[in-house]
């Protein structure tokens, strides 16, 4: 045992003060607590990205310069998510999208360029953000036309984790684009994705003909 010790990494008293203060009662706030308190530090991004746990990577991403996201440093990290369980990764992946990549011209353009991605965790950020531009009210790209062939052609082979983002990403077009939204109802009818998947109260069912339905109603509630 005694032999390992000359092998440990020798982490910054601040890496060390900030691992202390993370759990697994660790909630997602506090983690953005602890980053808005340190603000921007790659450095120590890198140190906690190097403990290869999910927390205190969740708390890199707050924390990284994306000055410094190269397109291989960006690759580096997506390839250390796959290590992850599969909601850990995709998690990381989605925290990653929302906090790094949305902000940046050319990330956005980068995420863009994932749909055919040989990465799992790279084609599903393309279609969350796709979901997520809809979701948030923006006015999408007049790509739905294409979104839409590659959803109708494509789905059903996809990893679960894209295939997930793909769904949601038609979900939010039939709500929002009534001209479409028939052809997304019956995309979910023929796929019969999430149908039978049983779903925490007061939460939207993902299987598409309920899912579009009970949004819509939502909005013409309001």
């Amino acid at each position: 045992m005694d032999g390992n010790k000359g092998t440990e990494i020798k982490r910054s008293s601040k890496a060390e003060n900030i691992l202390v203060q993370i759990n697994s009662k660790t909630k997602l706030g506090d983690l953005r607590k602890i980053a808005k308190d340190i603000k921007k530090d790659h450095e120590l991004a890198i140190e906690l990205w190097s403990t290869e746990k999910f927390l205190p990577r969740l708390l890199a991403i707050l924390i990284m310069d994306k000055k410094l996201l190269s397109q291989d440093v960006i690759n580096k990290l997506v390839k250390d998510m796959q290590t992850h369980t599969f909601n850990e990764r995709n998690n990381l992946m989605d925290w990653f999208m929302a906090n790094q990549l949305t902000k940046e011209k050319k990330k956005i353009a980068l995420m863009e360029s994932w749909e055919n991605s040989p990465s799992t965790l790279q084609r599903r950020a393309f279609w969350y953000y796709q979901a997520r531009l809809r979701w948030t009210g923006q006015t999408p790209p007049d790509n739905t036309p294409d979104l839409l062939s590659a959803l109708e052609a494509n789905i059903t082979q996809e990893d679960p984790e894209v295939q997930w983002a793909m769904n949601f990403t038609a979900g939010w077009i039939g709500v929002y684009d009534e001209k479409n939204r028939a052809r997304c109802i019956k995309l979910g009818e023929k796929t019969g994705l999430y149908k039978d998947e049983i779903v925490a109260k007061g939460c939207t069912p993902n299987y598409l003909p309920e899912f579009i339905t009970i949004e819509v109603n939502k909005r013409h509630n309001n």
